[in-house]
């Protein structure tokens, strides 16, 4: 474990931040920007993050002296020593939060229902305050953003297929037009031309069939 305190947070050298789910800005005194920098902590935290897989809103972290008296906190404070946070319960069930903050070592505990948040620290091992009241329900699932929903759309996929080949279908019909008003030289082509547009076509049908079908089946499994 090592310590490292800066005067701000913006002295902190790039080199010497390995947690790429914070930021400096983030664990620096909200009162002096000062930070005091705690490794093993550090670690934690993103140990935590990791577990968890949702982002960790960081109320209060490091305080200086000054600062913590200024707020009310504890004369013996943990954040004095860069070792504590205070964590949002906002994106969080607090039961598997507790959970995952003691298997990544921390300690210290404080619930802080009123007020929506839970102190975590490194230690000794305590714990203070309400616990949270069981929640109604649970956070919904995590589901995988829209554009990758589209992306398996069947119906997206077919319909998208059926728009290709119309438009290559008109494209072909448009240069065996020009073609036709060409030099005789170029005339052979136009049969081949009128074969490929044909092609097209047969695409942008089999495209609209499997929309069809795509719909159709979701229709039949309640996925309207």
């Amino acid at each position: 474990m090592t310590t490292t305190t800066y005067p701000h947070f913006r002295d902190v050298p790039t080199s010497a931040w390995h947690w790429p789910s914070f930021s400096p800005a983030e664990i620096a005194c909200r009162g002096t920007g000062a930070l005091k920098l705690d490794t093993e902590a550090m670690n934690a935290l993103q140990a935590l993050r990791d577990a968890l897989g949702k982002p960790l809103i960081v109320f209060s972290a490091y305080r200086s002296p000054a600062h913590n008296k200024a707020v009310g906190g504890a004369p013996a404070s943990k954040h004095m020593d860069g070792t504590a946070f205070d964590i949002s319960m906002a994106n969080h069930d607090p039961v598997a939060f507790e959970a995952a903050a003691r298997k990544a070592g921390f300690l210290g505990f404080g619930f802080y229902p009123r007020s929506g948040f839970m102190h975590i620290d490194l230690g000794p091992a305590r714990e203070w305050g309400e616990r949270f009241p069981a929640r109604a329900t649970a956070f919904a699932p995590e589901v995988p953003p829209a554009r990758e929903a589209l992306a398996e759309s069947r119906t997206l996929k077919g319909s998208g297929a059926a728009g290709a080949a119309t438009v290559g279908a008109a494209g072909v019909e448009l240069a065996r037009e020009v073609l036709g008003e060409t030099q005789s030289a170029i005339l052979p082509l136009v049969p081949y031309l009128d074969t490929l547009r044909w092609l097209f076509i047969a695409v942008a049908l089999a495209g609209i069939a499997v929309a069809i079908h795509a719909r159709i089946d979701d229709w039949k499994r309640g996925r309207r």
